[in-house]
């Protein structure tokens, strides 16, 4: 008698790049003509090798204005919200405002710790194991790998979830 098929997928916090940028541009494009914008300093700066992303305006309310546009347009790309974690707000120069974010790409080891242990709670048949970037989670019962997606979105997790090459 053949052995019953192992089926698996991963689970990592991988972001489209491109899809950022793309998000970014459509962002930098709305704000530039926008009428509550005009004749004020307004920035939205991606820097890619740094993994950060950058916010100038000319007070805290039209700082928050800019992100909604960024967020609102990440959504419509796909990107998860989650992909972004505020790392500091501080004064610019000229009296304006600047706020950093850190672009999360990637699951923290405490966090891969955690799901796993999430996973391990559910008493499934299935076993996680971390590869480094991503955790390979690994079964016979494709109904069990489905109950470990939906507990891990359910959950309040920093790192973005994505769930890819499920055989």
């Amino acid at each position: 008698m053949a052995k019953a098929k192992e089926h698996f997928f991963d689970i990592s916090a991988k972001l489209d790049m491109q899809e950022m940028k793309n998000a970014v541009i459509q962002a930098q494009k709305e704000v530039e003509n926008r009428y509550d914008f005009k004749g004020i300093k307004k920035e939205i700066d991606l820097n890619q090798t740094a993994k950060t992303l950058t916010l100038v305006s000319a007070s805290d309310s039209k700082i928050d204005a800019i992100k909604d546009i960024l967020l609102s347009k990440m959504n419509k790309r796909g990107i998860s919200l989650n992909s972004l974690e505020e790392l500091k707000t501080e004064d610019a120069s000229g009296g304006n405002k600047k706020f950093t974010y850190k672009i999360i790409d990637s699951i923290e080891k405490e966090e891969a710790k955690t799901i796993q242990n999430e996973i391990k709670k559910l008493k499934l048949k299935v076993t996680a194991v971390n590869q480094g970037d991503e955790i390979r989670v690994s079964g016979k019962n494709i109904d069990d790998l489905q109950a470990v997606m939906r507990h891990l979105k359910s959950l309040e997790l920093k790192a973005p979830l994505v769930f890819d090459n499920f055989r």
